[in-house]
Protein backbone atom coordinates (compact mmCIF):
# COMPACT_ATOMS: atom_id res chain seq x y z
CA UNK A 1 0.00 0.00 0.00
CA UNK A 2 1.31 3.45 -0.93
CA UNK A 3 0.78 6.05 1.81
CA UNK A 4 1.00 9.83 1.36
CA UNK A 5 1.60 12.11 4.35
CA UNK A 6 -1.02 14.86 4.48
CA UNK A 7 1.47 17.33 5.97
CA UNK A 8 4.73 16.98 4.02
CA UNK A 9 3.29 15.00 1.06
CA UNK A 10 6.04 12.37 1.39
CA UNK A 11 5.18 8.98 -0.08
CA UNK A 12 6.24 5.59 1.23
CA UNK A 13 5.07 2.00 1.02
CA UNK A 14 3.72 -0.26 3.75
CA UNK A 15 3.30 -4.02 3.17
CA UNK A 16 -0.39 -4.85 2.78
CA UNK A 17 -0.16 -7.58 5.40
CA UNK A 18 0.83 -4.96 7.99
CA UNK A 19 -2.38 -2.94 7.48
CA UNK A 20 -5.49 -4.19 9.35
CA UNK A 21 -8.55 -4.30 7.10
CA UNK A 22 -11.22 -3.87 9.75
CA UNK A 23 -9.97 -1.05 11.95
CA UNK A 24 -8.10 2.23 11.93
CA UNK A 25 -4.54 2.60 13.20
CA UNK A 26 -2.05 5.45 13.42
CA UNK A 27 1.57 5.79 12.40
CA UNK A 28 4.26 8.48 12.28
CA UNK A 29 5.51 9.84 8.97
CA UNK A 30 9.19 8.81 8.80
CA UNK A 31 10.06 12.22 7.29
CA UNK A 32 8.14 14.90 9.22
CA UNK A 33 6.89 12.72 12.12
CA UNK A 34 3.31 13.85 11.46
CA UNK A 35 0.52 11.42 12.33
CA UNK A 36 -1.23 9.43 9.60
CA UNK A 37 -4.38 7.36 10.03
CA UNK A 38 -4.96 4.26 7.94
CA UNK A 39 -7.53 1.50 7.71
CA UNK A 40 -11.24 1.55 8.23
CA UNK A 41 -14.14 -0.43 9.55
CA UNK A 42 -15.21 -3.43 7.52
CA UNK A 43 -17.75 -6.13 8.42
CA UNK A 44 -16.32 -9.50 9.27
CA UNK A 45 -16.79 -11.99 6.46
CA UNK A 46 -17.49 -15.65 7.09
CA UNK A 47 -14.65 -18.03 6.26
CA UNK A 48 -14.84 -19.31 2.70
CA UNK A 49 -14.49 -22.98 1.94
CA UNK A 50 -11.72 -24.15 -0.34
CA UNK A 51 -12.15 -26.37 -3.39
CA UNK A 52 -12.47 -29.42 -1.17
CA UNK A 53 -15.33 -27.76 0.70
CA UNK A 54 -13.32 -27.23 3.88
CA UNK A 55 -13.17 -23.87 5.64
CA UNK A 56 -9.74 -22.66 6.85
CA UNK A 57 -8.96 -23.46 10.46
CA UNK A 58 -8.41 -20.82 13.12
CA UNK A 59 -5.77 -21.24 15.81
CA UNK A 60 -7.39 -22.92 18.79
CA UNK A 61 -6.27 -23.71 22.30
CA UNK A 62 -6.79 -27.51 22.53
CA UNK A 63 -7.01 -27.40 26.32
CA UNK A 64 -10.12 -25.21 26.27
CA UNK A 65 -11.31 -25.55 22.65
CA UNK A 66 -11.10 -21.77 22.34
CA UNK A 67 -8.98 -19.45 20.24
CA UNK A 68 -5.41 -19.35 21.58
CA UNK A 69 -4.79 -16.25 23.81
CA UNK A 70 -2.21 -14.67 21.52
CA UNK A 71 -4.64 -14.84 18.59
CA UNK A 72 -7.21 -12.73 20.46
CA UNK A 73 -4.80 -9.80 20.59
CA UNK A 74 -5.37 -7.36 17.75
CA UNK A 75 -3.53 -4.45 16.17
CA UNK A 76 -5.50 -1.97 18.26
CA UNK A 77 -3.96 -3.36 21.43
CA UNK A 78 -1.07 -0.92 21.13
CA UNK A 79 -1.90 1.40 18.23
CA UNK A 80 -5.10 2.95 19.57
CA UNK A 81 -3.21 5.48 21.72
CA UNK A 82 0.31 5.17 20.37
CA UNK A 83 1.56 5.89 16.85
CA UNK A 84 3.48 3.19 15.03
CA UNK A 85 7.16 4.05 14.78
CA UNK A 86 9.32 3.38 11.75
CA UNK A 87 12.96 2.39 11.98
CA UNK A 88 15.65 2.75 9.36
CA UNK A 89 16.85 -0.37 7.59
CA UNK A 90 19.86 -1.90 9.28
CA UNK A 91 18.91 -0.94 12.84
CA UNK A 92 18.95 -3.99 15.12
CA UNK A 93 15.78 -4.02 17.24
CA UNK A 94 15.48 -5.71 20.62
CA UNK A 95 12.12 -6.20 22.36
CA UNK A 96 12.75 -6.24 26.11
CA UNK A 97 10.32 -7.77 28.60
CA UNK A 98 11.73 -7.73 32.16
CA UNK A 99 9.81 -8.81 35.22
CA UNK A 100 8.89 -6.49 38.07
CA UNK A 101 12.05 -7.28 40.07
CA UNK A 102 14.48 -6.44 37.26
CA UNK A 103 16.15 -3.14 36.51
CA UNK A 104 15.22 -2.31 32.92
CA UNK A 105 18.10 0.18 32.73
CA UNK A 106 20.60 -2.66 33.22
CA UNK A 107 19.06 -4.57 30.31
CA UNK A 108 19.14 -1.48 28.11
CA UNK A 109 22.75 -0.72 28.96
CA UNK A 110 23.91 -4.22 28.08
CA UNK A 111 22.02 -4.32 24.79
CA UNK A 112 23.09 -0.86 23.69
CA UNK A 113 26.72 -1.87 24.22
CA UNK A 114 26.36 -4.46 21.44
CA UNK A 115 24.43 -2.21 19.08
CA UNK A 116 20.74 -2.91 19.71
CA UNK A 117 17.95 -0.34 19.89
CA UNK A 118 15.74 -1.31 22.82
CA UNK A 119 11.96 -1.30 22.47
CA UNK A 120 10.13 -1.63 25.82
CA UNK A 121 6.68 -3.10 26.26
CA UNK A 122 4.47 -2.93 29.37
CA UNK A 123 2.41 -6.09 28.93
CA UNK A 124 1.66 -9.14 26.78
CA UNK A 125 -0.99 -7.47 24.62
CA UNK A 126 1.32 -4.61 23.72
CA UNK A 127 4.17 -7.06 23.03
CA UNK A 128 2.09 -9.16 20.61
CA UNK A 129 1.04 -5.99 18.80
CA UNK A 130 4.66 -4.91 18.40
CA UNK A 131 5.71 -8.38 17.24
CA UNK A 132 3.11 -8.23 14.47
CA UNK A 133 4.34 -4.87 13.18
CA UNK A 134 8.12 -5.06 13.62
CA UNK A 135 10.80 -7.57 12.73
CA UNK A 136 12.83 -7.95 15.91
CA UNK A 137 16.37 -9.30 15.77
CA UNK A 138 16.42 -10.03 19.49
CA UNK A 139 13.78 -10.71 22.13
CA UNK A 140 14.58 -10.66 25.85
CA UNK A 141 11.87 -12.33 27.94
CA UNK A 142 12.11 -12.70 31.70
CA UNK A 143 10.34 -15.27 33.84
CA UNK A 144 7.37 -13.48 35.42
CA UNK A 145 6.90 -10.82 32.73
CA UNK A 146 3.26 -9.68 32.96
CA UNK A 147 2.90 -12.21 35.82
CA UNK A 148 3.38 -15.15 33.46
CA UNK A 149 5.84 -18.00 34.12
CA UNK A 150 7.93 -18.94 31.10
CA UNK A 151 6.41 -22.40 30.76
CA UNK A 152 2.97 -20.77 30.32
CA UNK A 153 4.08 -17.64 28.48
CA UNK A 154 1.78 -16.37 25.74
CA UNK A 155 4.83 -14.73 24.13
CA UNK A 156 6.71 -18.04 23.86
CA UNK A 157 3.60 -19.74 22.51
CA UNK A 158 3.19 -17.01 19.88
CA UNK A 159 6.81 -17.35 18.76
CA UNK A 160 6.54 -21.13 18.58
CA UNK A 161 3.62 -20.79 16.14
CA UNK A 162 5.54 -18.62 13.69
CA UNK A 163 6.74 -20.16 10.46
CA UNK A 164 10.30 -21.48 10.69
CA UNK A 165 11.55 -18.97 8.11
CA UNK A 166 10.36 -16.11 10.36
CA UNK A 167 11.24 -17.67 13.72
CA UNK A 168 14.78 -18.48 12.58
CA UNK A 169 15.50 -14.76 12.16
CA UNK A 170 14.62 -14.01 15.81
CA UNK A 171 17.12 -14.60 18.60
CA UNK A 172 15.17 -15.42 21.77
CA UNK A 173 16.88 -15.05 25.15
CA UNK A 174 15.04 -16.22 28.27
CA UNK A 175 16.01 -15.00 31.74
CA UNK A 176 15.20 -16.74 35.02
CA UNK A 177 16.81 -17.29 38.39
CA UNK A 178 16.28 -21.03 37.81
CA UNK A 179 18.47 -21.24 34.70
CA UNK A 180 22.14 -22.03 34.38
CA UNK A 181 23.49 -19.44 31.96
CA UNK A 182 24.05 -20.78 28.43
CA UNK A 183 22.64 -24.22 29.27
CA UNK A 184 22.08 -25.46 25.71
CA UNK A 185 19.84 -28.38 26.67
CA UNK A 186 17.54 -26.10 28.67
CA UNK A 187 17.48 -23.59 25.81
CA UNK A 188 16.48 -26.39 23.43
CA UNK A 189 13.74 -27.58 25.81
CA UNK A 190 12.39 -24.02 26.11
CA UNK A 191 12.53 -23.36 22.33
CA UNK A 192 14.97 -20.52 22.99
CA UNK A 193 18.35 -19.59 21.56
CA UNK A 194 19.92 -18.98 24.95
CA UNK A 195 18.94 -19.07 28.63
CA UNK A 196 20.47 -16.71 31.17
CA UNK A 197 20.48 -16.69 34.96
CA UNK A 198 19.14 -13.45 36.44
CA UNK A 199 22.36 -12.93 38.41
CA UNK A 200 24.32 -12.68 35.15
CA UNK A 201 22.45 -9.64 33.78
CA UNK A 202 25.50 -7.38 34.46
CA UNK A 203 27.35 -9.59 31.92
CA UNK A 204 24.45 -9.59 29.46
CA UNK A 205 26.39 -7.94 26.64
CA UNK A 206 29.19 -10.51 26.86
CA UNK A 207 26.78 -13.45 26.99
CA UNK A 208 24.70 -12.25 24.06
CA UNK A 209 27.71 -11.32 21.94
CA UNK A 210 28.99 -14.89 22.28
CA UNK A 211 25.58 -16.59 21.91
CA UNK A 212 24.49 -14.55 18.88
CA UNK A 213 27.85 -15.10 17.20
CA UNK A 214 27.59 -18.87 17.72
CA UNK A 215 24.04 -18.87 16.38
CA UNK A 216 25.09 -16.98 13.24
CA UNK A 217 27.95 -19.41 12.61
CA UNK A 218 25.62 -22.36 13.13
CA UNK A 219 23.16 -21.13 10.49
CA UNK A 220 25.70 -19.57 8.10
CA UNK A 221 25.86 -22.44 5.60
CA UNK A 222 22.10 -22.85 5.66
CA UNK A 223 21.53 -19.10 5.21
CA UNK A 224 24.05 -18.89 2.37
CA UNK A 225 22.36 -21.82 0.62
CA UNK A 226 18.95 -20.17 0.94
CA UNK A 227 20.33 -16.97 -0.61
CA UNK A 228 21.96 -18.85 -3.49
CA UNK A 229 18.75 -20.72 -4.26
CA UNK A 230 16.65 -17.55 -4.06
CA UNK A 231 14.63 -18.74 -1.07
CA UNK A 232 15.91 -16.19 1.46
Amino acid sequence: MEVTCGQCKARFNIPDDKVPKDRTFKLNCPKCKGKISLGGEAPEQPAKADEAGEAPLKMMDPATDRKAPEESYGYEDFTSDQALDFFEEGIKLALIMPNSSMNEAHLRAGLELIGYKCIPTPNTRDAIGKLRFHNFDLIILADGFDSQPLDHSVIVNYLNRLSMSVRRRIFLALISENFKTMDNMMAFAMSANVVINSKDIPKLHLILRKAVSENERFYKVFADTMVETGKA
